[in-house]
Order: C-alpha cells, then structure tokens, then sequence
C-alpha cells in the first residue's frame, strides 16, 4: 500500500519527469501500490507493452479520457505481470527433476533456493488474497468501477488457483509434515475450498471455473499431503507405524466436519483409507460412517470431473501429476475395498480411464495388470461381451504406445471366458440341482447370421457357472451365466459389425450401435498407436465402408457411431489415403459429382453437385441440434485425404467436399447454432486447415484443380471475406480470450485455437494473393482488404497491430509478410487532393476569388468522408495547419447565411477532436452568442418550413438537414457543456424554450407527413434536453400546458405516423409533472390532459385486446412477428404509448390529491372496464407484460384515496385479477423455486406482477375496508397454496426474491387478519394454517437474524438479483454512505447485511402484528375473568428452547423470547458503533423496526401466556413451569430495556413503516421518556406482576 517514504523519495528524484511522477500517483491510488512502485511499473509497461510514442504519450497523459484508458491497460499489465512470475514459479518446479531438459540443473539450484519460505510464503499470499476486501471507488478512485472490481476479482480467483498449483506440485517433490496437513485442513476448511471468498458476492457464472479450480487445488493438496503412495509401501512391507500419520486426533476431528461440498471426496476418502490401513480395528464405525459420506458425494464422479477440468492432454504437467496422485490413490482403495461397496462400476471406470490419460500410466499399469486398477479391469472382463462398453473403454484408456497396443491386442485375442444374459434356461444345457454350473448338450453359434459369415461356435460340453450377485441391466430379469470357452474378441467384433449391419433397418439398431461404437473408438486407437496391428484388423476395418453407408442412409442416423466410423477412416487414410479413398467415394457419404466437371465456371456454380449423405446429415440432423462431431471428423478426414497426395484423377473426386466446405461452411459457419463452447473455433480451425493443405500441394496441370478452386473462390466468393472478418478478430480479443482461461498450461484451450486460426488465415490469405492469376483489376478480397469501412476499424491498422502479439512469434510475422505484399501491391491516393481543398476553405483567400456554395460545402463533404473514413494520418496533417478550424467555421460567425451552408455544423460535430484551435473556435462561439443566434434561426426556420411558406428555401431536405445538425450539436453539448462553452442557465433556458416553440409549431400547424416527422425530430431533443437540464427548467414557464396542447393535436393523426412522438410527448409530460409539479396555470389544465390521456389509454387498451387475441389465434406468443400485412397490431414495450399513457395516468393521479378530477373522468369515459379487460387477458395468456406491470400501478395509485379504492372496486377488479392471476405462476414451464426468481429490484416480470397485485388487494382492504372483504377473501382462498408456499419458502428457498414476495404477502395477510370472524366463518382450515405459517415464518426470521452465518446466503446474488429492498434500496446498493464523520466508512457487505435484515424485520413486524389479531387483545385477557377462550387457538407451544432453522421444531414461548433477545441484542449491536449525533436514516429504520417488533412479540407473549394460564386443560405443573420462566426471563430483559431507556430509547416506527400499538409515538430520534413511563414497559411489568403473585 501507500507509504510516506515512499512519496518522499519519489519527490526527490530527479530522473524521473514530472509528468510521470503525477501519473504515478494515479497508478498508486488505483492498484493500492506505493509511489515508487507505481512509477516504475509505469516505466515497464511504457518499455514493454506501450503501442505509441514519446509525443503521443504526453498527449495522453494531458487528455483526461485517454490517460484513463491507459491507466486500465497498466492495470490489466500489472495483473498480467504477477500472474507471469507465478507462472514462472511454476514453470520451475516443472522441470527442475527433468533430466532431459537442457536447464534442469539451473531449475533445481532455483527450486533450493525457493524451497526454505516458498510454503509459508505462499500459503499466507493465498490466504491474505482470499480475505483481502474488494476495492471500491472510495478507496481507490472513480475509474474503480463494478467492472473493475470484478476484473480485481477474477485476478484474485486466478493467483489462489496459481499460488494452490505451484504448492501443489511442490508437494508433489517434498514430503508434507502432519502440521503443514493440520494447517492447510484448516485453512481450506475455513475458506471453504474457494467457495466461502471473502467477496464470494463478486462471483458471477464466468468466475464458476477459477472457484471450482481452487477447490480441485485444495482438494489435491490435501490427498498429495497424506502420501498415499508410502502408505501402501508401508502396508505392504507390514510397518505402517512408520507412516507420519499414524497418530493424528486433530485432524481426524476436523474431518470428521467434512461432507457438506464435493470437494470434500477425495481428501474424506484419502483419510478413510488412511485409517483403515493404520487402525482398523480402533475406527471401523467412523470409517463406515466417512465412507458412507464419501459416496454420497459422488467422489468418483467427482474425480472424473476434476482430471478432466484440469487439462485432456497427456504433455500438461499438473494434469499429469494430479492423475499420478489419484492413480495411487484409487488403486490402493481398490485394493483395500470389496469393489462393491464403491458405488457404480461404470463412476469407477470412468475415473480409471481419465487417471490412465497420462501416458506413463498405462504402462505402469502393465507391468502389474492383477493388482490396483487390474481389479476394475477383472470386474470388467467378468461381465464381457454381454456388457462390452466398460471392459473397452477400459482398454481403450490402457492404450498410450506400441507396447501398449500389442498388449491390448492380446489380451482381446485371447479371451477365456464367455459371459451371457438368460431370462430362463434353455433347454440344449443341464445343470446341477442347484443350478449354479450348467453343461452345454449342443454346439451353438453365438450370432443368428446369414451362413457362410464370419461367427463363433461354442462347442458341445462346454461348462458355465451362473454368476451369484452379478445384477443384469435396468430393467431386465433373469441371470447371468459365464461359459469356459476361449475365442478371440477380435472375431466377435467383426460379428459385432456384422450384426449392426443386420438390423440396421429395425428396432433394434440403437441397442447394436451401444455395442459397436466402444469396439470402433478401440479400433481407431489402436490403428493410430500401432499401425502394424491394422492388417491383422482387416476382417474389421473393411466393413466400416459399408456400415457408414447403412447408417448415414436411416432416418434418424446414429451421429455417434457414423463419427466413430469416420474416426477410423481418419486413421486409416493416414497410411493409406488412395486405398480409402477408392472404398470411400463408392458409398455415398462424400460429396460427389454427378456430371463430368470441365471448367472453373461449371465447377463454382457448384451445377450437378450433390452433397451425399454426410451434406444431408449436416442440414437435417447437425445443424438443428447444435452438435458437429462429424463435421469436425469430415473435414479431419478431407484434410489427411489431401495430404496423402493422392492422385490428379483422386484429386478432382475432392472436389466436390472442397467446394462444400468453400461456398456452404466457410462463409456461414459463424452463424450456426452450437451448444458447446470451443467447437465454432475448431471448425474454423479445421476449414482454413484443409485450405491451407490445399494451397500447399504441387500445382496440377489439369483445370479445374484442387487448388485453382480455391485460389478463385477466395480471391471471388464469400469464403474470402470470411476469412478477412478471421484476420480481422485482432490482437486484443486473442488476448481477452487468452486472459479468461482458468488454466495457466496447457495447449488446446480456446486462445490457442484463436492463434492458429489466424495464423492458417494470414497464411491462406498470402498464398492466395501470392499464386492467383495476374490481373488488371483487383478482386474482391484484395479490395476488401485495402478498403477502409466507414464506420468499423481500419483493417490495415487492425492487421499491423499484430506486431504487439506475444504468444507465438509465428503470428505477427505472417502478419508483417501480408502487409509488406499489401504495401507493394496498393497504395493511398487522397494525399493529392488536400492542398486544394484547404485553398478552397482559407477565409483570407475567400477575398481574392469568390467560392460557390456548392463547391465549398463539396470540400467540406470531401474532409467529412475522411473524418467517416477514419483516415486519421489526413486527418492528424489537418489539425496541424495553421488556421484549419478558423477556416473551417467561418460560415458559423456570419449573419443569416442562406441554407445552401448547411452542412458545416455537421461537419463541426463531426470532426470535433479536441485541438486548441478547436476549443477557441467553440469558446469565441459562445462568447459572440451565436447559440443564441442559431437558436432562434433555427426556430424561425422550423416556423417558416411547417407554416408552408418555402419561397426563400432551396428545399424541405435542406431545412432538414441544419435543424438535424443543430439538433445533434445541442444534444453534444448537454454532456459536453464545459468543452461546448454552454454553462450559463439563462442562454440554457432560453435554448429549450426556442426548442419548445419549435416543436409547437411542427405540431400544431400542420398534420402534413414533413410536419410531423420535422415534430418527431424535434420532440426527442426537447425529450433529451428536459432530462438533462432539470435543475434549469424548474424555474421555466409551466410546461405542461403546452405539452398538452401538443398531445391533444398529435392524438387524431394517423397513428403509425405519430406513435414514437406521441410516446416522447408522453414521456416529457412525465417528466415535467416530476419536475415541476402541478401549478398555476398546470391546475387549470388538469381536467383536460386527465380526459386526453385517459381517452388515450381507453384506445389503446382496446387495440391491446385485438392485437393479443390475433396473436393467441396465430399462436405465435413468444415469436417476435415480421409480418407486414398487420400494422396496426399493437407491441407491448417498455416505451410504448400505451404503456407511457398508464404512467403519465399515474402520475396525475398522484398529483390529484382529493381524487375528484379522476373521478369525473372515470364517470365520462369506461377507462377502467378497458384496462381492467385488457389486464384480465393479459395475465390468462401471460402477455403484455410492461402493460400489466403499469396498469397495476395505475390501480394502486387510485386506491390510496377512498373515492378512488372504491371506483376500482366498483369496476370489477376482482373478476380481472383474482382467477387469471393463477396463469402468471402456474405455467408449463414455472416451477415452485422459478416463480422466485427476480431479474434486479426494478425489471419487471411476472413474480413482480404477482407482488403488486398483492399490493393492489391489500391496499383496497385497507381503504374500503368491509365493502372488499368478501373479494379479499375470494383471492386469498384462490391463491392460498402460493401464499403458504411463499410463508414456507423464506426457510427453504433463500432467494432474495422470496424476501420480497414475503414481505408483500405478509401485508396483505396483515389487513386481512383485521377482519379475523368473517376469515374464520369462510374459510376456516385456510386461516389455522395460515396461523401455524406464520408462527414458523416468525421462527425463522428469527433464526436468520440471530444467525449471521445462514444470512450470508441471501447476499450472494441467486439469478442475477440485486441488492434487496430495504428502506432505502439507492443508499443501500451504495458502498458506504456519506454521513459517516470521523473517517468510519462501512464496506458493502456490511450496508448489504443490513439491507437484509431490514427486510427480515419487516417481514417479522408485519408478522407478529399478524399475529397479535389472532390471540386475545391483553388487556380484555387481563382484566375479563369470563372470556371465551376457545375463540382463540394456541399459536406457541409451551416450551423454552431456541428456535431452529427446521420445520419439524415447532414455535415456542423460546421462539417468542428468542426474538425478543435477538431484536434487544441488535439493538446493542447499532449503540455500539458510535453512531453521530445526526443517526442516519436507514440505521433509524433498523432502530425503529427493531423497537417495533419488540412491542408486539411482547404483546403476543403476554396474551398466549395467560391465555394458557387460564386454559383449563394446561396441566397446573405446566402452569407454575411458565410462570418461572417467564417471571426470570422476563425480569432479566425488563432490567436490560431500562439500561437502554436511560441512554435514550429507539421509537417504535408508528407513523412509519407499519402500524404501531403505541397512540401517539415520538418522533425518530426523539429522547427517550422517562424510564417506567413507555407504555409497551408499564405492560410487561404488570404482566411480570401479575405471574409473580
């Protein structure tokens, strides 16, 4: 961090140039780092990585906007330069022990060096970054935004997993101590193995894999630190007191905790087979115990999952050194272990084959196949070939070398065993009489084939032994048999094949294609391993042809097997390319050619072609599901087809495949559709490949060739702009996409796919340039890559920016050899034309010699096209001579210019790069008032054009166009205002009011097509301008009357002419009633804009209904329509006028205070039964969403008054939400835990909608009281399953979303239980368990409360929620707030934290008020001796204990105290934190909810209390057992609340958030009365009173 010395140094050096120094000090303030620090990462990155030069940089570091980007990219260099040196560390421990690498012995000097802190250094650096606090703007400036904080954050993520895989490794080399274990257990432990971050808040879904690479990290160290290997040594030579674990309580305590997250498997399971080994006899339950949890993870899969994650390829050193460690670990648990208590064979197999990926492995496994894995591999042989998948996905994995073949081979060769499935026996065997070993009686041919085939024959007298405990498939019954019978696995494949070929047309073929395709992956591995194997596979290999032609031709092709099909063919054509190709070509997989091809131009037209069954398999089956296995097979095979060098005639058969991959794959595979990450990149990897290859072979003499075609079609067709846009990604994507990839090795991830794409693509592209034909004209992709686009990056620029690329030196010296033959080849040519343009543009020569006006704006248009063009070496030559900007905006400074000159304002907004003369210019602008000038120009122009008098106008376009340029050039200036010079409130006012005058006229005048659109333009600046200027236009004249006005003449147009401005005017309506409110002449206006707007919404809700019944008809709900036959249908959008107009409804609603103007309106027009109907379909169909979410608010808003409550009561609302409502949660696709979800505390969606009905219903019982009970209950009863889902859900779901719909639900059960009788007499069973919901919701917030670890969950942000809705949601997202005195400034999680528990308390205050409706008021109970106590139920039952997060404990007298202590405990927790004197508003809401719930927990303790004193049916001992403990515990909190009473006492929030018990309460923050005299105290003590006698 910052020192003192350090700044002090920094200032005393003298070397350093002061520029430098003071973006130093930047650097330091945003990365957290010293001064001296600062600046010399500044120097490195300057020398290193900076893109410019010395002049630029000092432009830079003046221009505030650039120099903040540099300071990103510094940041981003930082990250990357720690990350390097860890990777450098790494590197190290690599290959230190690697004799043949030629630095091994300077490595291992390195290592000793490192070894004596290395551990103790790192494990702290990985636990200080684990707890290290996020940054925030506050600590380290406004540049340190949320993107910043996660980008902090992600680098966090990826030096843990770093820093776990360097010490990893390192103890994978030196022996771990039993303390190193203890500590490192805990840590992780502690940290959760990288899921409980300090920040876990931050992680998002992107973040998901550096988390779980930390927990494979974490997990790994453990296992590696039990050194399972010497443990086996040690089992084996009988001395396990030897190992160094052979006494550890400690840890065996701590993990005895372990078991909740699958991380937890491996490190459980290491341990269990530890002990096993050391003391089984002392441990053997807890080892039953540990094991049982181990496989309840799924530690198998979860291994599986983890070696896969961690890298594919065999030469990657940690994946490497991960699967050595759980190569000894899984072997010695098989060893120990009857197999089947380990779970599933197939998790088994699974995890073996992904261990035996490492080369060295299969190897070792060899030289002992009977011992650890051998296990596995025996189980697997046990059950072959009735289940063949696991015993050759086993093999498959065992297969690394040519050893390792020949040993596969074998093995299959000579099988002694011969496994069948019976449902019952058959009659050719006899058996014993107990049937376990049957005797064949007749041969028998294994498979019904055709005679002559290939088949086994089992002969006469062979025995079999039933196998006891070996289980058949799901689903099928019988046993299983296992015959003494030697055969070679080999034969019985290609029987196998034979058979698939059999019933390749009938049911039974999916059944066949699971056998088959593990012997094809067996094949294809073995081939590619040894190709000495493969004549003795011929039998095999020569039916694939056949098979692959079968299988492509099916209805619905079997894509696994046809890839595994291909996958040989790949194999094989690599040997024998011309052999494949003539069995190939015959099958019709291939494209072919149906017609002889004779020239270039038939072959392009692609006329006879056909695209074969793999063509059709790609269209039909491929692209529909997103999966291309045989895409990436196809072109793999292609590919080593034109490498084999096959011959001119062989060639040619090409290419129709080539041709289908130039015209229909190249240009469009971007688009397809895919379901996995990576697999667009390989493809277009493996298409530039196979160009490439092409573009390679030795020239043939015969056209059309393999290679003309695809000179002509790169250099003509799309297939070279696709392979531009390829070149085109840039070195700072290649370089994002390299920076989020988790892993720090490995060869294969998606950047190095990236890499060699465009490598293949610059190469590609040289040689096509290289060898296509001499020509005159330029093709296409020449032109396309010395164009310059408009509005997109300079390509040229694009490509020489390769230079800055890092990772492989190979990339940016393609790139420098396209760009040298681009640079011979074509040149720039606009230099010439400068010189005169600037001549033209000299004021001072304009003296000498008179420029037309067309030929002056044609030079302007001319510097314009270059600003467009982004020709910035014109532009940069521009700038620097003297006078440009001078001369450029004469034409501004003149009086009245005609509007033949209009295009120069343009070009000003254009152009605006911030030169000196540039800002003089726009200073003299302001100063010599020529916005007021051009403003009222501007006004008198709209005037003129729409009052039709045009005499004085070259044309309507050319008005257009200045008042579109003014336009634009005052929407700059609004967030431009200090480089614009516009700063004065008077000029601005003035501005708007002339836009104001303007739009009036273009809408008032006249209802012509130039008129309206001149209008439309118009409304969105005063929009634009009403926003941005509001503290301006507070003081303004009344704008609402001519808004009004405006709307009122735009209301009758043609509606799709004036939709958008009508949906601007409403929005600037809205916008000025927020703003200025309802005054003087905006009273007078009322009635009218009311009736406007409502007539407005009437229409527009009747064209809703039409347009949703049409769209239901069609059944098109979720696709966005392009029909054009249908204008006038409506579109429910955020911004749409219907929508807009229910807002502004709203508004005014807001702003009639009494009602009465609403209620006239609602007496002229049927508004209401519109929306109300609209509304109804709506929520049946779940459509309209913004709609439905807007109309509702409108109704809540009428129902705050009581005129207004009953007049939608009146109109039916019930009938329109209380059934159709049910649609919103009950669709086919929402589940229980879906309707909880919420996008962010404002987007609308449908759980919102249901909370704002809630809303709605609550509010209209509260204002109309008896006159909608009956329809309060009707909703209540018709919802009540989501009403007790949701009071459940706050317990089991634990989704922000739940607390909101909560709190909302509550409410309204709130109102309702005030009219508990009529509750009771209808609807009975539904009150007693809203009842018993409640008392558990009250249980449960006060659990969450009291337990900050289980509060923690609702700040990790579920379905990209928010923060959730506290009192004050916009000062709660905030970091810290700016009350705080004395420095203290609580971090986010803290703010966060409270914000939870502010809903929690709400959400409990509404519920013991709840409550307090359904137990005997205190003091009838009290005083009355003769009252009725079976009207009330118990709610608590009497007990003490404190409440747990479980249903089956129920509420309690504990639950009641319990909530008491916790709101009296955080009480002290706010006291405690030295609040000043001035409390902030939200720590007075918490206050205040906290005195709140107090009150009426102490009111519903003291009610059920003595309604159980006086219950007859208590026991007397249950009685005197209440009395004592609510005498102490109450006496005990009685003496705590006169301590804080005395300090000064919160006040309960009665003229608050909620109801109060208290008459008239005091103010917040008021001092306290008298200790004794609150009356919610005086009560408990008369209770306390009344118990003790």
């Amino acid at each position: 961090m910052c020192s003192t010395s350090a700044a002090d140094k920094l200032k005393a050096d003298k070397d350093t140039p002061q520029a430098l120094k003071d973006f130093g000090l930047r650097i330091s303030k945003l990365l957290g780092l010293d001064e001296q620090q600062s600046v010399q990462i500044l120097q490195c990155y300057l020398q290193e990585d900076y893109r410019a030069t010395r002049n630029t940089l000092k432009a830079v570091l003046q221009d505030e906007r650039q120099s903040q980007a540099l300071l990103l990219k510094i940041a981003d260099y930082y990250y990357e330069e720690r990350l390097c040196v860890l990777r450098c560390v790494l590197h190290l421990l690599t290959y230190f022990q690697d004799e043949r690498h030629p630095y091994s012995a300077e490595y291992s000097n390195c290592v000793s060096k490192l070894e004596k802190d290395l551990v103790s250094t790192y494990r702290q650096q990985f636990e200080s970054l684990s707890k290290s606090e996020a940054p925030t703007w506050e600590t380290h400036g406004n540049l340190m935004t949320e993107r910043q904080v996660s980008h902090w954050f992600v680098q966090c993520l990826k030096e843990q997993a770093l820093l776990l895989e360097i010490l990893f490794l390192y103890y994978a080399y030196f022996e771990m101590p039993p303390n190193e274990l203890s500590t490192f257990t805990r840590l992780f432990k502690e940290q959760g193995f990288g899921q409980r971050q300090t920040n876990r808040h931050l992680v998002d879904k992107s973040m998901d894999v550096l988390v779980e690479r930390i927990g494979y990290f974490s997990s790994l160290i453990l296992v590696e630190g039990m050194d399972i290997d010497f443990l086996h040594k040690c089992a084996l030579e009988d001395r396990t007191e030897q190992h160094q674990f052979y006494d550890q309580q400690d840890i065996c305590k701590m993990l005895l905790t372990f078991g909740d997250i699958s991380h937890h498997g491996p490190v459980l399971l290491a341990w269990v087979l530890l002990r096993h080994t050391l003391r089984p006899e002392e441990v053997s339950s807890v080892i039953r115990r540990l094991g049982h949890t181990t496989l309840q993870l799924g530690v198998f899969q979860y291994l599986t999952n983890m070696l896969q994650a961690l890298g594919s390829t065999g030469n990657n050193c940690t994946a490497s050194t991960a699967r050595m460690c759980i190569y000894g670990l899984m072997s010695f648990v098989i060893t120990s272990f009857e197999e089947d208590t380990l779970g599933s064979q197939q998790h088994l197999i699974n995890a073996a084959c992904e261990v035996l990926a490492a080369p060295s492995l299969a190897e070792l496994f060899w030289e002992s196949p009977n011992m650890g894995l051998g296990v596995i591999l025996d189980s697997a042989v046990g059950v072959f070939p009735y289940k063949t998948g696991p015993l050759l996905q086993l093999l498959t994995a065992l297969l690394s070398d040519k050893s390792t073949a020949k040993k596969v081979y074998t093995f299959l060769d000579k099988m002694s065993f011969y496994t069948e499935a019976y449902k019952h026996k058959p009659n050719d065997v006899i058996s014993r009489e107990d049937g376990t070993l049957w005797r064949r009686q007749t041969p028998k041919l294994l498979y019904p084939l055709g005679v002559g085939q290939t088949n086994l024959r089992m002969p006469q007298g062979c025995f079999g032994l039933v196998c006891e405990g070996k289980q058949l498939s799901v689903g099928e019954q019988g046993f299983l048999v296992r015959w003494e019978y030697s055969y070679s696995s080999w034969t019985l494949f290609t029987c196998e094949i034979e058979m698939l070929l059999h019933v390749v047309s009938t049911a039974d073929v999916l059944a066949h294609c699971e056998r088959v395709k593990p012997i094809l992956d067996l094949v294809h591995k073995i081939i590619s391993t040894d190709w000495t194997v493969s004549d003795c596979l011929l039998p095999l290999t020569s039916r694939i042809y056949m098979l692959l032609q079968r299988l492509t031709s099916v209805i619905n092709p079997p894509v696994d097997v046809i890839t595994s099909c291909v996958n040989c063919l790949i194999a094989l054509a690599a040997r024998q390319p011309g052999k494949v190709w003539s069995s190939l070509h015959h099958t019709g997989f291939l494209p072919f050619a149906a017609t002889p091809l004779t020239n270039m131009a038939q072959t392009i037209s692609a006329e006879g072609m056909k695209a074969g069954n793999y063509g059709n398999l790609l269209v039909l089956i491929e692209q529909p599901r997103g999966e291309y296995s045989v895409t990436i097979a196809f072109l793999r095979l292609v590919t080593t087809l034109v490498k084999g060098q096959l011959g001119s005639t062989q060639s040619r058969g090409l290419i129709p495949c080539v041709l289908l991959v130039l015209k229909e794959m190249l240009p469009t595979y971007h688009k397809w559709r895919y379901n996995t990450y990576g697999v667009r990149e390989r493809i277009g990897c493996l298409i530039l490949e196979l160009v490439h290859a092409i573009l390679n072979l030795n020239q043939d003499g015969d056209a059309p060739s393999l290679q003309s075609l695809c000179i002509y079609s790169l250099a003509n067709t799309e297939a070279g702009q696709a392979v531009v846009n390829i070149m085109g990604v840039g070195v700072d994507t290649i370089n994002m996409v390299l920076a989020a990839q988790p892993s720090s090795g490995g060869s294969e991830g998606p950047g190095q796919v990236l890499i060699q794409t465009v490598k293949l693509a610059f190469s590609v592209t040289n040689n096509v340039i290289r060898l296509k034909p001499q020509s005159d004209t330029a093709s296409p992709l020449e032109q396309a890559l010395t164009q310059h686009g408009g509005h997109s990056n300079n390509l040229i620029a694009v490509l020489a920016k390769y230079i800055y690329h890092k990772h492989d030196p190979a990339l940016p010296r393609l790139a420098i050899q396209l760009l040298k033959r681009l640079a011979t080849e074509f040149s720039l040519g606009e230099w010439s034309c400068l010189s005169v343009v600037l001549e033209l543009l000299d004021s001072k020569q304009q003296g000498k010699y008179w420029c037309p006006p067309l030929l002056h704006r044609a030079a302007l248009a001319f510097l314009h096209a270059l600003w467009q063009d982004r020709r910035d070496s014109a532009l940069s030559v521009l700038r620097t001579k003297e006078k440009f900007w001078e001369n450029l905006t004469t034409p501004l400074f003149g009086n009245l210019p005609p509007p033949s000159e209009t295009t120069e304002v343009c070009v000003l907004k254009e152009v605006g790069v911030l030169d000196p003369c540039l800002k003089a210019a726009l200073e003299s602008f302001s100063s010599k008032r020529r916005y007021e000038f051009w403003s009222d120009y501007v006004r008198d122009l709209v005037c003129v054009a729409c009052d039709g008098e045009e005499e004085g106008l070259r044309s309507l376009s050319e008005s257009q166009m200045l008042i579109s340029a003014w336009r634009t050039l005052l929407i700059l200036s609004t967030s431009h205002s200090e480089v614009m010079h516009l700063k004065d409130d008077s000029v601005r006012q003035k501005l708007f009011m002339d836009v104001l005058e303007g739009t009036k006229a273009a809408l008032l005048m006249s209802q012509s097509v130039f008129c309206l659109r001149l209008g439309s333009m118009m409304v969105t600046l005063l929009l634009i301008l009403l926003k941005q200027w509001k503290s301006v236009l507070v003081s303004a004249p009344a704008l609402l009357p001519p808004l009004s006005l405006m709307l009122e003449s735009v209301l009758h147009a043609e509606q799709q002419l004036t939709d958008r401005t009508k949906a601007k005017l409403l929005s600037a309506l809205i916008l000025a009633l927020q703003n200025q409110g309802l005054n003087g002449q905006s009273i007078t206006q009322l009635p009218q804009l009311l009736l406007c707007v409502c007539e407005m919404v009437q229409d527009e809700a009747l064209a809703l209904i039409d347009s949703t019944r049409h769209t239901i008809q069609r059944g098109d709900v979720q696709e966005d329509s392009m029909e054009t036959d249908s204008p006038h249908f409506q579109k429910d959008q955020q911004d749409s006028v219907c929508v807009l107009a229910l807002h502004l409804s709203k508004e005014l609603c807001r702003a009639d205070e009494d009602g009465e103007q609403w209620l006239q309106v609602v007496r002229k027009l049927p508004v209401l039964p519109s929306v109300l109907s609209a509304l109804e379909l709506s929520l049946r169909s779940k459509q309209n969403l913004y709609f439905t979410e807007a109309a509702l608010h409108l109704l809540l808003t009428l129902a705050r008054t009581p005129q207004g409550a009953a007049a939608v009561a009146g109109a039916g609302v019930i009938q329109s939400i209380c059934l159709p409502l049910l649609s919103v949660y009950e669709g086919p696709s929402n589940g229980a835990t879906q309707a909880f979800v919420r996008k962010s505390q404002d987007a609308p969606s449908w759980p919102g909608v249901y909370r704002l009905s809630l809303s709605l219903m609550e509010s209209l019982l509260k204002t109309v009281r008896y006159n909608f009970i009956n329809e309060a209950l009707d909703f209540v009863g018709v919802h009540q399953e989501r009403i007790l889902q949701c009071l459940n859900a706050v317990r089991t779901v634990q989704s922000l979303a739940c607390l909101d719909e909560a709190d909302h639900t509550v409410g309204f059960l709130l109102q309702l239980s005030n009219f508990c009788k009529e509750w009771q007499f209808h609807l009975p069973q539904l009150l007693r368990d809203v009842q018993v919901n409640l008392c558990y919701l009250c249980q449960t917030c006060t659990y969450l409360l009291h337990s900050k670890k289980m509060l923690h969950h609702y700040l990790q942000a579920k379905n990209g929620e928010g923060l959730p809705p506290g009192p004050h949601p916009q000062r709660v997202i905030q970091p810290a707030s700016k009350e705080l005195v004395e420095g203290e400034r609580e971090e986010a999680e803290s703010k966060a934290l409270q914000a939870v528990q502010c809903s929690l308390l709400k959400i409990l205050s509404k519920t013991l008020a709840t409550l307090q409706h359904f137990t005997p008021d205190c003091c009838q109970i009290l005083l009355d001796q003769s009252m009725d106590l079976a009207e009330y139920r118990t709610l608590f039952v009497l007990s003490f204990t404190t409440p747990a997060f479980d249903s089956d404990v129920a509420p309690s007298f504990g639950t009641l105290m319990a909530t008491i202590n916790v709101a009296l405990s955080m009480l002290g927790e706010i006291e405690k934190r030295k609040e000043p004197v001035a409390v902030s508003e939200d720590t007075q809401a918490l206050k205040s909810l906290l005195m709140f719930s107090m009150e009426n927990c102490f009111y519903v303790l003291i009610s059920q209390a003595v309604r159980c004193l006086k219950d007859p049916s208590v026991l007397p001992r249950d009685k005197q057992r209440l009395k004592q403990e609510l005498s102490s515990e109450l006496s005990t909190l009685l003496s705590t609340l006169f301590r804080f009473f005395r300090r000064g006492s919160p006040s309960s929030p009665a003229s608050g958030l909620l109801p109060s018990l208290q008459p008239k309460p005091p103010t917040p923050g008021s001092k306290a009365t008298p200790e004794g005299q609150e009356p919610f105290i005086q009560l408990v003590q008369a209770f306390v009173r009344h118990v003790q006698r």
